[in-house]
């Protein structure tokens, strides 16, 4: 072996020697964060159960003990907090402030909507409920979830318009429906 291949074959050897020291490195690193990740993944899915149990375990205590207008007053509480928490709920709102035809063009950015006469009806959903409050917990006949829904659309309408509207839940994916569909009563 004359010299030249002799540096080209210890080269070779000291380069997948580094390769091995670094790829192992990484390999041991990668090892260690995906444990770390699995860890992770493993305690948001027991917080999740933990928090749909929770709430089943609390729909089921208001449905027991509480009267059905209390129990729609309540979730249209929450569905007022989830027009204030979600700005995509509000910029459809601000589209369509001081004018119907440009609510209901901003609304469709998001959802099928159609106006018949004095009533417009939303409809969304293709057979699943989107409600990360909702969709992980069984359905029940006439979910009173259902009315945090109704609320959020009802504020999105008075905030752009300026006045109290009527809602009601036509149909639910909660309740046993194909979609969700919401009718807003303009008089």
């Amino acid at each position: 072996m004359n010299r030249s291949d002799f540096l080209r074959s210890s080269s070779g050897l000291a380069c997948a020697a580094c390769a091995a020291t670094i790829l192992g490195s990484s390999s041991a690193a990668a090892t260690e964060e995906s444990s770390t990740l699995q860890g992770q993944l493993d305690q948001a899915k027991g917080e999740s159960a933990f928090t749909n149990n929770w709430l089943s375990d609390l729909f089921d205590a208001i449905e027991s003990e509480v009267d059905r207008p209390t129990q729609e007053r309540l979730l249209e509480a929450c569905g007022r907090g989830c027009y204030r928490r979600h700005k995509f709920k509000q910029d459809i709102a601000t589209e369509g402030s001081g004018d119907l035809d440009k609510l209901l063009a901003a609304y469709r950015k998001n959802f099928g909507v159609e106006r018949v006469g004095d009533t417009v009806h939303i409809r969304y959903g293709g057979g699943k409920c989107f409600c990360p409050a909702a969709k992980n917990r069984p359905p029940r006949t006439n979910d009173v979830q259902c009315e945090c829904t109704k609320a959020t659309h009802l504020m999105v309408f008075e905030t752009a318009l300026g006045r109290k509207f009527k809602g009601e839940i036509v149909e639910s994916v909660r309740r046993g429906g194909s979609n969700c569909h919401i009718a807003i009563h303009l008089s």
